[in-house]
């Protein structure tokens, strides 16, 4: 597949072969739009009218506090709260308690979506559709792509899971089982370095290798258990 304005994000991010390719992806993806909503778009009508019928999750609440633009949130936060009260608190007395049930569900919903969650899934179905063109199509143009992918540090586990899930339906069937056997290599051999890791890190508390955690060839030992985290959540320590 020739490099495009579709392929070259994909090829940003798998040139660095440091951590998860879909992590990164995402959070590329995470960023724009973090970025996106805190600058214009804020007094864009139709931006503004899903903001405040999806709302935000705590992770993206943070990602958009970090943005440093304090009035655009809570610009966006006026009209949102304004909303969550007219919608699930505006009427009073018996005919509310009657239907608590309503109220419950709505509340509940209040809470389980997010703005930039829909966006954020919505730009990764249509990268990876990309990626899985370029796998797909790499032996018939520039066969550098799937050595490139092979050669990623790892995928994580719900990564892997999506990944592998999505295969079924975009690969066809003799790119399918090639695909899935590069996937299952990459993420079994670091998962088999990983325990590794963390099983010496374990040991290295043994009196009898005292010292041992701190001398520079064991950094790959000490970063086991952040390593792990972010291997089985998708998420680093830290953010």
């Amino acid at each position: 597949m020739r490099e495009s304005l579709l392929t070259i994000p994909i090829n940003e991010v798998f040139e660095p072969r440091e951590g998860c390719p879909f992590c990164r992806m995402r959070n590329t993806v995470e960023a724009h739009i973090a970025e996106y909503i805190m600058g214009a778009a804020m007094m864009e009508p139709d931006v503004r009218m899903e903001t405040n019928k999806l709302g935000f999750c705590h992770r993206h609440f943070r990602d958009l506090m970090a943005q440093g633009n304090r009035l655009s949130l809570g610009l966006m936060l006026n009209s949102y709260l304004d909303g969550v009260r007219s919608d699930i608190f505006a009427k009073r007395g018996i005919l509310s308690i009657i239907k608590q049930d309503k109220r419950t569900q709505k509340a509940a919903k209040a809470t389980q979506s997010c703005f930039v969650c829909t966006k954020v899934d919505w730009g990764m179905e249509h990268m990876v559709k990309t990626f899985f063109v370029m796998f797909r199509d790499d032996p018939q143009t520039n066969p550098t792509f799937r050595p490139l992918f092979a050669e990623q540090d790892f995928i994580c586990m719900p990564h892997y899971a999506w990944i592998r899930e999505k295969a079924h339906t975009a690969l066809d069937k003799a790119t399918l089982p090639v695909f899935l056997e590069a996937l299952d290599d990459l993420v079994g051999g670091y998962l088999a370095v990983l325990g590794a890791d963390v099983n010496a890190f374990c040991n290295s508390f043994d009196y009898r290798n005292a010292g041992k955690l701190h001398t520079p060839e064991m950094e790959h030992v000490r970063t086991s258990v952040n390593r792990s985290v972010e291997f089985l959540t998708g998420r680093d320590v830290v953010s």
